[in-house]
């Protein structure tokens, strides 16, 4: 298996894939260990190219540069030297300003996250809709279909394409008080939404409760210090936000997914097409060796997100029961089909999501019905 992989690693060292790899954490991590040895010209591995080529990245990392994502796109980089590569990294503890760098022509790419990444493509940024995807399998089974290259079409949106996705984990409803454990009872809560998704603004003013605009990088101790009453994360933040802080003696995570947060790879395309001409043809073969190794990068990175999810004490969990689910799909299905309407997700996508969810649970009253 090392030596397959070694041989993945290796395909993956070039321009376009490497900026996959920068850009996206759990890749580095994994391309990390089995590319630390390769070297060009040994092992049947290509040269050096013959011209520097120079790509730059606009990083999302909350922690900036002492951040672990950022550190090891660092050594993905100076293997990429080997290659005559040169990647700029320049990181971003506000993703806002990340996103804004990247749409100002600062970098040829950007590592964001893909609810942020939906102002470049709503096809692809529409995957985190509310309910849409409500299991990893799920989630595993639309980031293999993403890699048909029928559907490449749809992550454009000149200049921009999303040409990579990744996990970052369930996002769950994190509360101060337990006694909060129903839409109601949320009623005139404080709720913490991102400043710039209308769509989460729109969702929460409709239980009637108040949304207290925040970001990604102050939404956490907001929760902590009792700015507001609720917030949805995944274990990804518990431990090195210490929300266990916020959560005090009485709060809850409940144990039901509201959506799946993913990471995504933005490029812009007339930029890279400068310095890689055959852009489009290089895409296709990506799909075509990403299909090979996707489920193993899968495997690695839902352990991963398992460990993170163990770390959150049992204390703090609240399992729901199956008629809440039931009831809470319901609602989360009417919300999104109205978002939808709305213009905030993509009718092409959503038809998509479902079709998997009812691949995956073909009993569910929602198959039977033609409204998404």
């Amino acid at each position: 298996m090392l030596a397959t992989f070694s041989k993945f690693a290796t395909r993956l060292l070039s321009p376009l894939l490497l900026v996959a790899s920068l850009a996206c954490p759990v890749y580095a991590s994994t391309l990390l260990d089995a590319a630390q040895d390769l070297q060009p010209n040994e092992n049947g591995l290509p040269p050096p190219l013959e011209k520097p080529l120079y790509i730059s990245v606009c990083l999302f990392d909350m922690q900036g540069k002492n951040g672990e994502i950022y550190n090891k796109a660092k050594d993905l980089a100076l293997i990429a030297r080997r290659w005559n590569i040169h990647p700029r990294i320049d990181v971003y503890s506000d993703e806002r300003v990340a996103a804004e760098s990247f749409k100002a022509g600062r970098c040829d790419a950007a590592g964001i996250s893909t609810m942020r990444a939906r102002q470049f493509n709503l096809f692809i940024g529409s995957i985190e809709a509310l309910g849409a995807v409500t299991s990893y399998q799920e989630l595993r089974t639309l980031l293999i279909t993403l890699l048909d290259t029928k559907l490449l079409p749809l992550t454009i949106t000149e200049p921009y394409q999303i040409v990579g996705v990744l996990p970052i984990g369930s996002t769950y409803v994190h509360v101060r008080d337990k006694q909060i454990n129903s839409i109601e009872k949320a009623a005139g809560k404080k709720i913490a939404v991102l400043d710039w998704d209308k769509s989460q603004t729109e969702i929460v003013s409709r239980i009637g409760a108040q949304a207290v605009p925040s970001d990604l990088s102050n939404i956490a101790g907001k929760f902590n210090n009792g700015q507001v009453d609720i917030i949805v994360a995944p274990a990804l933040v518990f431990k090195a936000f210490e929300l266990e802080r916020g959560l005090g003696d009485k709060g809850g995570v409940y144990r039901f997914p509201l959506t799946q947060m993913t990471g995504s790879l933005v490029i812009n395309r007339d930029r890279i097409k400068k310095k890689m001409p055959d852009l489009d043809e290089k895409l296709v073969a990506f799909r075509s060796i990403a299909a090979q190794f996707l489920d193993e990068i899968l495997n690695q990175t839902y352990k991963a997100i398992e460990r993170s999810e163990a770390e959150i004490p049992a204390k703090y969990w609240v399992n729901v029961t199956p008629e809440e689910e039931i009831h809470y799909w319901g609602l989360l299905r009417e919300a999104r089909i109205e978002m939808t309407k709305l213009g905030y997700y993509d009718p092409k996508m959503m038809a998509l999501l479902k079709r998997i969810r009812c691949k995956s649970k073909p009993t569910n009253a929602e198959c039977s019905l033609s409204d998404e």
